[in-house]
């Protein structure tokens, strides 16, 4: 089923890569195949941040049933990679992704569905009660993972897993909060959240199916230290008086999308908690 039908797209995913050349033709695929299977328009930015090897090459070269178009971000740092992708952004709809797809994508289903209902920001949570975690790292780098949501865990609307891959925001909402961002490494999902929850965006968090990928350039020995500079930092910038949140954009006329499955998802009630 292909989703290349006119019109502007409803949602628009952000892939961040460097030096992926290796992971994301099979990332591409996945992704691909599930945004064609959705009852509207969607499609895929890779944005390759300062890769010296094929990445720009197997994006130009994509062919699939979405379209993917290629960014280029030359400074260096995943968070540099997201925000200019989601600041190139037009649709009512956004988020990002890794480009290993740890992230199992069925989620994508649940967080659009969460979208139209009004909900502002969602995020995969491996910590969710429901979720299912696969092969979760070493244990120093779990301990650390653990430490690290508590002590940020006020800045981001309470949720207790900050740093899975796969985040989604209403449109006007996203790019606002991308505009404000400054962090470049690995602590920039909480600056980004940060400034979301100062403008009043509750977060919500679902669960999900995540499977531990070989690749992963985070050291706890080499990128602690810089992670803590990062949180002191990133406290002073949200430390100011609230922001109103943008107001909506207007959505497109769409099909009926199908129905939420009940799969441990949050109530309205339990925003913000994952």
């Amino acid at each position: 089923m292909g989703n290349r039908r006119p019109g502007p797209a409803l949602l628009e995913v952000v892939v961040p890569a460097r030096n992926e050349a290796g992971r994301l033709p099979a990332g591409l695929d996945l992704l691909s195949g599930r945004l064609a299977a959705l009852p509207a328009r969607a499609e895929v930015i890779v944005v390759d941040n300062a890769s010296t090897d094929a990445t720009a090459e197997i994006v130009r070269s994509w062919r699939g049933p979405v379209p993917v178009r290629l960014l280029t971000c030359d400074r260096p740092g995943k968070g540099a990679a997201v925000r200019t992708g989601l600041l190139a952004t037009r649709a009512p709809y956004i988020g990002f992704m890794d480009a290993d797809m740890a992230t199992d994508l069925a989620a994508l289903d649940d967080a659009l569905v969460l979208l139209r209902e009004g909900r502002t920001v969602v995020v995969g949570s491996r910590r969710h009660e429901a979720s299912v975690v696969e092969g979760y790292a070493l244990p120093v780098r779990r301990l650390g993972a653990i430490t690290f949501n508590r002590i940020v865990r006020d800045l981001v609307g309470g949720i207790q897993d900050t740093q899975c891959g796969f985040k989604f925001f209403a449109g006007p909402l996203g790019r606002a909060a991308a505009r404000d961002l400054r962090t470049t490494g690995f602590s920039f999902d909480v600056e980004l959240l940060a400034h979301c929850v100062r403008r009043g965006a509750p977060v919500t968090a679902i669960p999900v199916v995540w499977r531990d990928r070989p690749g992963s350039t985070f050291s706890v020995r080499r990128h602690s230290l810089q992670c803590l500079i990062d949180l002191a930092r990133i406290r002073a910038r949200v430390s100011g008086p609230l922001v109103p949140a943008p107001a909506p954009a207007s959505e497109p006329v769409l099909g009926p999308l199908p129905a939420l499955p009940d799969r441990g998802l949050p109530s309205a009630s339990s925003a913000g908690q994952g």
